[in-house]
């Protein structure tokens, strides 16, 4: 079938089963035509504000029914959805909208835009179809802002879809999709919309809580989920006898993305959720080529990220520009396609001119084209010349069993040059710095070994896996 716009997909959707209940957060539930009819008075009220085809609407809003509303609004109006995280600091969010310069916010007011609170409510009345609209780019998402200001990543698919395609190999046309991460995140964002488009019916939490995931995968029969390594470290840590392998019976793929995995996690989910069941995709924002590895695949090479999928080619490069040999760590270089899937607002891409691009991190290839990714080059902590990769530090300091999630990066320091400074996430537990210090030094050399531990009551990654080194950096500078 020819592509169709989003918006027409929408309608269809209600004109096929208008009765189906194609979302549920808690005890409130969305139909195919109460999404059509909302996101059509939606449309509507945003074209009577000034919103025109290509705009961008920028949006922050927490995980709920109506963040689809109004994103369905904003792809029926023709314009483009651009979402930010809730975790931006204010100046961040400032500058993305200095950037993007968007025709309107919703969720968030900035001096000279119109903007729209969280919960409106349009003024139009009129729910009737709407003329075929779709915007020449489908979303623009801004990135996770982990290693520096946030950008806005504007991809260059318009907003049309074959709604009876695939539009991955590890997304299924039909699902019931746990949406546990937050949905103004990219990688969020692109798999419950595409779902949702595609015919899923979407399970949403207002935010990742081990218990709740659990509940809502047995209550609603959830086939699909995608989770992030700290929130896989998170499940592990639910009392045996509660996680059960039964309730998981309903599942047919986990998907986990969003940062390195640890060898000795990932062996321990495949045991609990089954290798058969969980894929591994390694991408970013920008859409610029991925990787993916199953879980049976993964044990035979415990650590790969898979080899390239979707036309995507990848190479590793030292330093100097010339190509890494088999096994050697390099940065990690991507290709897919003749044309970029993206371009940034207010930014310059890496990419070449004949197409490659990196996302910054560091990795290696084997000499069957398998990746291994081993951390950002732009996290890289150099003490005394040596090269000390925070996750390495990580996953150790999470190996204790009272840390929940642990953060490691590097500060200045006269003699070394920089020092390994970490901040961990004690789960509310009666553990001390001397206490995880110690820990450390038992199961790390004296390079990697943190001089200073912070020990806080809250998760040190959001529900996306993503951390802010540089603030927590600048915060324990002296």
């Amino acid at each position: 079938m020819a592509r169709l716009s989003l918006s027409r997909i929408l309608t269809r959707l209600a004109q096929a089963d208008p009765g189906r209940v194609v979302a549920v957060a808690g005890d409130a539930r969305l139909t195919a035509a109460g999404l059509e009819s909302a996101a059509n008075r939606y449309a509507r009220d945003l074209r009577a504000r000034g919103v025109r085809r290509d705009d961008l609407v920028t949006l922050q809003l927490p995980t709920g029914l109506g963040a689809l509303v109004a994103c369905a609004g904003v792809w029926k109006a023709g314009a483009t959805p651009q979402p930010v995280t809730l975790g931006l600091t204010a100046d961040e969010r400032a500058a993305v909208v200095a950037t993007a310069r968007p025709a309107l916010t919703v969720g968030f007011s900035v001096p000279d835009v119109p903007s729209l609170p969280v919960d409106h409510e349009p003024e139009a009345s009129d729910d009737g179809p709407l003329p075929d609209r779709w915007a020449r780019s489908w979303k623009a998402p801004t990135s996770s802002g982990s290693t520096g200001r946030p950008k806005v990543v504007l991809a260059a698919g318009p907003a049309l879809l074959d709604p009876d395609r695939p539009v991955a190999p590890f997304l299924p046309l039909r699902a019931t999709q746990l949406v546990s991460g937050p949905l103004m995140h990219s990688a969020t964002f692109t798999y419950a919309f595409r779902g949702l488009l595609t015919g899923h019916r979407l399970v949403l939490l207002p935010r990742f809580e081990e218990h709740a995931w659990l509940d809502a995968v047995e209550q609603h029969t959830v086939t699909w989920a995608m989770v992030v390594p700290t929130t896989m470290h998170r499940l592990l840590r639910v009392p045996a006898a509660q996680r059960d392998p039964v309730r998981l019976t309903s599942l047919q793929t986990v998907l986990h993305l969003g940062a390195p995995c640890a060898p000795d996690l990932k062996r321990r989910f495949l045991d609990w959720v089954g290798p058969q069941r969980v894929v591994e995709v390694y991408a970013g924002s920008e859409s610029n080529g991925l990787t993916m590895i199953r879980g049976d695949e993964w044990l035979t090479r415990p650590g790969s990220v898979g080899r390239p999928v979707a036309g995507t080619q990848v190479r590793v490069l030292r330093p100097d520009g010339t190509p890494a040999a088999p096994g050697e760590d390099g940065l990690v270089w991507l290709r897919r396609g003749e044309q970029p899937a993206y371009r940034y607002l207010g930014a310059t891409s890496r990419r070449t001119p004949d197409g490659w691009d990196t996302l910054g991190d560091v990795g290696h290839v084997d000499a069957d084209g398998y990746l291994w990714i081993t951390d950002r080059d732009d996290d890289v902590i150099v003490r005394g010349g040596h090269k000390v990769h925070p996750v390495e530090v990580e996953r150790v300091l999470e190996q204790h069993p009272a840390v929940r999630s642990a953060l490691a990066f590097g500060v200045p320091d006269e003699e070394y040059g920089q020092q390994v400074v970490a901040v961990v996430d004690g789960a509310g537990s009666d553990v001390d710095a001397a206490e995880v210090l110690a820990f450390a030094a038992r199961h790390l050399d004296a390079a990697r070994r943190p001089v200073r531990v912070q020990v806080v009551d809250e998760p040190v990654r959001d529900d996306a896996g993503k951390a802010r080194r540089r603030e927590w950096a600048a915060h324990h500078q002296v």
